[in-house]
C-alpha cells in the first residue's frame, strides 16, 4: 500500500487521548494501527443503539460491480481498508445475494488486530449476518458449518420453517427482524444490537445498502471510488425505491493512493 495518506482529515478524536494519524508523506505505508486509529468507530453510539458503517466500492461511472463482482474494480489498498473495517466490527451485515455471487467465508481472526478486539471487549473475529427472506442459502458451506464466530441469519417471522431448521441444523443462529417474510431494517439493527452487536458494518449488496438507507439508519459510509470506468448496465452502490428527500452526509475524511481515493461520510443529522 504506496503512498497512501489523507488529502483532508476533518475526523475528530475517536475519544479522549486517541486522534486519527498526521498526514504521512509520499512513500510511507500507513500501518494497520494507523489506519485502525482513523477508521475508529465513534464512542457515541448512534441513538438506534448502534453505529451502522457501510464499505462499498464504485468506479467513475456509479458501477458498483463488474460481471457481478466487485473484485475487478477494487485494489490491494482497498482490500487492506476493507480488512481493517471487518476487524474493528463486531458484525458485519450482508445480503443473501452477495454471499452467493462473491462466496463469502467466515471472518478470520488477525493477529495483527488481536489486542485491539480484546481491549474493546470483542471476540477474535466479527460475525456475519446474512439477510435473507426465503433462507436460499447453501447451508453446507464453511460460512455457516465451520466458522470461528457463529454465523447469524437475519430473517422475517413468516421464513419457511424448512429452511429455517435447515439454518440452525448448520449451526447457524437465526434472528428474527421483521413481522413479515422479510427484514426490516431498522429491526435487524436493533435486533444485533441486543446482542451486544453494536458495531456494524455492511458490505452491501447494493439492494440491501439501499433499504438501511431508505430506513435511515445508516450512520457512516466508507466509498472507495475506484479509477475506473465499466460503461454497462451495473448496479450502483445503493439500489431500490428512492428516498423522498436525499439524506445529507458530511465528508469525514479522504485518503489517496495511486488513483484510489478512499472517502469517509457520516451523518449529518442524528436519526
Amino acid at each position: 500500500m504506496r503512498r497512501l495518506f489523507p488529502v483532508t482529515d476533518q475526523t475528530p478524536p475517536v475519544s479522549a487521548g486517541s486522534a486519527a494519524p498526521a498526514a504521512v508523506g509520499e512513500g510511507r505505508e500507513w500501518s494497520l494501527d494507523e489506519l485502525a486509529d482513523a477508521y475508529a468507530y465513534p464512542a457515541a453510539e448512534a441513538p438506534h443503539g448502534a453505529w451502522l458503517r457501510a464499505n462499498m466500492v464504485s468506479s467513475l461511472d456509479g458501477a458498483a460491480q463488474h460481471d457481478g463482482r466487485s473484485e475487478p474494480i477494487s485494489s490491494a489498498a482497498d482490500m487492506r481498508i476493507f480488512g481493517t473495517l471487518r476487524a474493528l466490527a463486531d458484525v458485519v451485515v450482508v445480503g443473501a445475494e452477495t454471499v452467493r455471487l462473491e462466496g463469502y467465508r467466515p471472518a478470520r481472526a488477525r493477529e495483527a488486530f488481536a489486542a485491539r478486539r480484546a481491549a474493546a471487549g470483542q471476540g477474535p473475529a466479527p460475525a456475519i449476518a446474512v439477510v435473507s427472506a426465503s433462507l436460499d442459502l447453501d447451508f453446507s458451506l464453511p460460512l455457516f458449518t465451520s466458522p470461528l464466530v457463529p454465523t447469524l441469519v437475519l430473517t422475517g417471522a413468516a421464513a419457511p420453517p424448512d429452511r429455517v431448521r435447515e439454518a440452525e441444523r448448520a449451526g447457524a443462529e437465526v434472528v428474527v427482524a421483521g413481522d413479515g417474510p422479510g427484514v426490516e431494517p431498522g429491526r435487524a439493527v436493533e435486533a444485533l444490537a441486543g446482542r451486544g452487536l453494536t458495531r456494524q458494518l455492511t458490505e452491501g449488496g447494493p439492494r440491501l445498502l439501499g433499504q438501511f438507507v431508505a430506513a435511515g439508519v445508516l450512520d457512516e459510509l466508507c466509498l472507495t471510488v475506484s479509477p475506473t470506468l465499466t460503461a454497462g448496465d451495473a448496479q450502483r452502490i445503493a439500489g431500490g425505491p428512492a428516498v423522498a428527500v436525499p439524506s445529507r452526509f458530511a465528508l469525514a475524511s479522504v485518503l489517496e493512493e495511486d488513483g484510489f481515493l478512499f472517502t469517509r461520510y457520516r451523518r449529518t443529522v442524528p436519526v
